[in-house]
């Protein structure tokens, strides 16, 4: 029995492997030529890759790793060598995949079976049990696994009384504090070499220098420590606020070893709750965290599965913009934007709030085509991969679809405001909706209200935004039209 390794199921403990006589990993390049994916995605991808291997052979196993174009070459190869293998995988999330992959092996004279994917705590038949007809909720898929998974619980009730701290979590940082330490790992060797090699074989967009991701377990456990240590305590305060020149803040920047496998979710979730334990952590940033990972990631890895494949076919308010050219030059007066596309371009990170209420909101609002936000999402950030940014960017971001989303994250500058201190330095007015001097944000979203109120006005929870849209008369109302058109042309120039 052969093990076959996918690359993003990194843990070296991963159930998969009990009993394994061999372990296949297959490093295949042809699919990183269908996009211009971020280098520093690429980089950490492959170097995680080879640091796998290298402690896989070290812990004892037979490692058959193959560098090829295509999985189905690396195959070819394997099957040359080991005519008729029986080969076995974790079920990958990605729609469709564990049917390819068993096709490609089947083509070749072997058999692969598939068993559970434990990088997630809730299998696909237990929720399945738990939720059988149409249309999901967070909030009740993150309570129903709190209870079951007796993370944060007093008994029968959550701890500190309350199920969501949301309302706490929304502080701006004060002038003069300064963010936590970011840990930085830099590149070995091995990294090194991979890196080189990413500059050398791919057409990109982003910026490799500067590189500092962790690509080794040991790494992962360490920047899983620091965050415990050093930002876990002020992650919940701010876990929302933008600042200007800060891409991390308090966050955990955990997301792309988990994603990878270097991390699984039951030791990240134990760690901040054991934090909260010592009164290391207030109740508050730790149910934030926990919200993300037991809450979000579970529950959109579903959302994904039980949508797919009509969640990447259809958009519900028909859109077909292009994305404007500042998504891929960052070149706007708007410094809100400018700042989060440079964090994506710089690191291939930006936090969530950057993601949603930024990045998504003004494709959003602006009409762009979600499919190709999606597109931009799935090759620009280190952490992204199809099953969390299809329902992240066309659920909660673009409203492409309500399968799990009750209304659009759409919002005026006035949030950016709040939440940020872009605004002050920004020569666009925030306070004005209609001028040359306005706030892009503020008339695409009255227009975005206006344009699309037929189905949007009865979606739950906008009927306070459109008692504002009522009040505004019909020459405001024109005015935002004319002002909106205007954006959309000199975002559509490159001139915004």
């Amino acid at each position: 029995m052969t093990v076959w390794l996918l690359g993003d199921q990194l843990h070296p403990e991963h159930h998969v492997l009990d009993g394994a006589d061999r372990v296949l990993v297959i490093e295949a390049a042809a699919f990183a030529d269908r996009r211009p994916y971020h280098p520093q995605k690429l980089g950490l991808v492959f170097a995680a890759m080879r640091h796998a291997r290298d402690r896989l052979r070290e812990a004892g196993y037979a490692v058959d790793y193959r560098r090829a174009e295509t999985f189905g070459d690396a195959l070819d190869e394997h099957f040359t060598a080991r005519p008729g293998d029986d080969l076995r995988c974790m079920r990958p999330p990605s729609h469709g995949a564990a049917d390819r992959l068993r096709e490609l092996v089947a083509a070749r004279g072997g058999t692969l079976s598939v068993v559970h994917d434990d990088r997630f705590l809730c299998s696909p038949e237990a929720f399945d049990e738990w939720h059988e007809g149409e249309g999901f909720r967070h909030e009740d898929c993150y309570r129903w696994l709190r209870r079951r998974e007796d993370v944060l619980m007093d008994g029968s009730t959550p701890a500190g009384g309350e199920w969501n701290y949301d309302e706490s979590n929304r502080e701006t940082p004060p002038a003069d504090w300064s963010p936590p330490p970011v840990p930085r790992y830099e590149p070995d060797g091995l990294t090194r070499e991979t890196l080189d090699w990413v500059a050398e074989r791919f057409d990109t967009w982003g910026e490799l220098a500067g590189f500092a991701w962790p690509v080794t377990r040991a790494e992962a456990l360490d920047a899983l420590d620091h965050f415990v240590e050093h930002r876990l305590a002020e992650f919940g305060p701010y876990q929302d606020a933008m600042v200007g020149g800060e891409c991390a803040l308090a966050h955990s920047l955990l997301s792309s070893s988990l994603n990878l496998g270097l991390l699984g979710p039951r030791e990240v979730i134990d760690a901040a709750v054991a934090a909260y334990e010592r009164d290391e952590a207030p109740i508050e940033s730790v149910e934030g965290f926990v919200r993300q990972v037991l809450g979000w990631r579970e529950f959109l890895r579903h959302a994904y599965r039980r949508t797919m494949p009509d969640l990447t076919e259809r958009d519900l308010l028909d859109r077909s913009r292009d994305l404007p050219p500042l998504y891929y030059d960052a070149e706007t007066d708007m410094r809100c934007l400018s700042e989060a596309v440079g964090h994506v371009h710089d690191h291939g990170y930006a936090h969530h709030i950057e993601r949603l209420m930024l990045l998504a909101n003004f494709a959003l609002i602006y009409g762009a085509d979600p499919h190709e936000l999606n597109e931009w999402f799935h090759f620009g950030f280190v952490d992204a991969y199809h099953w969390v940014t299809a329902p992240n960017v066309l659920g909660m971001g673009t409203f492409a679809t309500d399968a799990f989303t009750s209304k659009p994250y759409a919002s005026s500058g006035n949030y950016v405001d709040r939440m940020s201190d872009h605004c002050a330095d920004c020569p666009y007015d925030v306070d004005s909706t209609t001028g040359a001097g306005a706030c892009p944000f503020n008339a695409l979203y009255w227009d975005f209200l206006d344009r699309n109120e037929t189905r949007l006005r009865g979606t739950g929870r906008m009927g306070l935004m459109y008692a504002h849209v009522d009040r505004k008369s019909a020459s405001e109302r024109a005015e935002i039209s004319e002002r909106a058109r205007t954006v959309r042309r000199l975002a559509r120039e490159g001139r915004l």
